[in-house]
């Protein structure tokens, strides 16, 4: 190690454990990251999933090993075996025939989160939290940091345009990743520094109660290291709430607790200083403008109030800039460096993500999949087509294509998704992705459609979805791909079906960002 500390270290040797891993779904987000810079770190991996993909290509021209399909013989890829097995909780049940063979051999089964924490020892650590926006102020902050020259190490959730990857074993002292709370296992972590975005009740079907999701939060602050840092949106009622609740405690271990936003919530943190006030926020056609008075703590001088700019459109996207800016000022970055990193930041795969224009309709494809998540992507869509009107042209609709993920998810919130896909002009609601989950009996996307006061109908039918969509879409129009599972698969099919009904002169496959007219 160079320096003293948690300065620079030339090499990070793996512990012993961790030299031979065998990863159960390897081809997932969160598993393929950390499959990536174990191999980069100097580790043997094998792996398995159901079926390949373009993450599991990537892995194996990196030297990791991965069978398709589940049988305990993928135990065997490596020499000697792996010296531990790691998987998650949500995604694969404890009856994997790997983990049964794991188990009956005595090798030792690790969560993902216990090994991405022993990865992240030794760093000095930046998570970002909250129910929702995880992925985009990650994303933001590696991207800041990079501009920084930081050349942080980090884990996110989804594929960063800049570099095309979703993890990276950097040469800097910081790691960057998301502390996902949906089993509760980012309580392995110890971090120095943690972005709260909100807490709004979800995962139910883990927690079982709202109370007990929001409590998970609470017990996250508290593995805060001494004198390190919370900050939370003070917009948020439930971040807002989290800060009044544990600033006390926090103080008495050096801790700082600083808030962000407007401060619409900031009566719930009494005593909580909002040090990045936002004062205006503008939307543009490609993303938007905040003007933000950062208190003398982050400008290490006077007060100064200056733009943040974001290039994802939607105010709740401005305050993730801003939540990341502060993450990664007090990770080490420079103010400056860090707002031109964020203006600088072009996006994550799947978070309003322009697959197209045709017809002179837009397609975006999201990967919202909460009421909450799917309110802030349809107002965002607003402004975006409101931004692009002019005299002579009146503004497009709104055209949400949502499909709903998971069963529970669909019957807890139904009410609460046909409320927010009210903000669309039309909508078109596809069956539901069960993904780990069995069918219930009488749930469907028309639990939620029926729900709904705007035009809108069922299509139990993907084959059929393209074609039905593209003809009721017009020119100036922004159609939305919104959703958790393989909905991301009709973006294009949309686009081939929109340049069918236009005809010659299409403009498919414009850049991410251009105005829709």
């Amino acid at each position: 190690m160079t320096g003293g500390g948690r300065g620079v270290l030339t090499e990070r040797p793996l512990p012993e454990l961790l030299r031979r891993v065998h990863m159960v779904g390897i081809g997932g987000a969160g598993m393929s990251g950390l499959a990536r810079i174990l191999l980069a770190r100097g580790g043997q991996v094998s792996g398995s999933d159901a079926k390949n993909s373009r993450a599991i290509l990537g892995l194996r021209t990196r030297g990791a090993r991965v069978q398709i399909g589940h049988d305990q013989s993928a135990l065997d890829q490596l020499p000697g075996g792996p010296t531990a097995v790691v998987t998650t909780y949500a995604a694969i049940p404890k009856t994997n025939p790997e983990l049964v063979a794991a188990r009956s051999r005595g090798i030792p089964v690790l969560l993902r989160p216990v090994v991405l924490a022993e990865l992240m020892a030794g760093f000095r650590t930046l998570l970002i939290a909250g129910t929702h926006g995880k992925t985009s102020t990650t994303s933001m902050s590696v991207v800041a940091l990079q501009h920084c020259g930081l050349d942080p190490s980090f884990a996110v959730g989804g594929e960063l345009n800049e570099s095309g990857t979703n993890a990276h074993h950097g040469t800097g002292a910081v790691f960057v990743a998301e502390a996902d709370e949906s089993d509760g296992s980012l309580l392995e972590y110890r971090p120095d520094v943690v972005v709260v975005t909100n807490i709004e009740a979800d995962h139910l079907d883990h927690f079982g109660t709202r109370e007990a999701y929001v409590e998970v939060f609470d017990r996250f602050a508290e593995c805060i290291v001494d004198n390190g840092t919370l900050i939370v949106c003070l917009d948020d009622p439930g971040s807002a709430a989290l800060a009044g609740r544990c600033a006390a405690a926090l103080a008495e271990r050096g801790v700082e607790v600083i808030g962000y936003g407007e401060g619409t919530h900031a009566d719930l943190a009494p005593g909580v200083p909002n040090v990045a006030m936002l004062q205006r926020y503008t939307p543009r056609v490609a993303g938007g403008e905040a003007q933000v008075r950062f208190a003398d703590r982050i400008t290490d001088g006077e007060p100064e109030t200056v733009p943040v700019t974001v290039t994802l459109p939607g105010k709740h996207m401005a305050l993730n800039g801003i939540g990341a800016v502060l993450g990664c000022v007090r990770a080490g970055g420079g103010l400056s460096a860090v707002l031109e990193g964020v203006a600088s930041f072009s996006g994550v795969h799947r978070r309003f993500e322009l697959r197209g224009v045709a017809g002179e309709v837009a397609v975006v494809d999201d990967y919202a999949h909460h009421p909450t998540e799917v309110r802030a992507v349809l107002t965002a869509a607003r402004d975006v087509v409101t931004a692009a009107a002019g005299a002579d042209r009146p503004a497009g609709r709104v055209i949400a294509v949502f499909q709903p993920h998971l069963y529970s998810r669909t019957v807890e919130f139904a009410t609460e998704f046909a409320g927010a896909l009210d903000l669309a002009d039309e909508v078109f609601v596809a069956d539901v992705y069960g993904a780990r989950e069995a069918p219930r009996p009488g749930v469907s996307g028309a639990t939620i459609s029926d729900l709904l006061t705007v035009p809108g109908r069922f299509v139990a039918d993907l084959s059929v979805l393209p074609s039905v969509v593209a003809a009721e879409a017009r020119p100036g129009d922004i159609v939305l791909t919104i959703g958790a599972g393989d909905i991301t698969m009709q973006g294009p099919e949309i686009l081939t079906a929109l340049a069918a009904a236009a005809g010659p002169g299409d403009r498919s496959g414009a850049r991410a960002g251009e105005p829709t007219g």
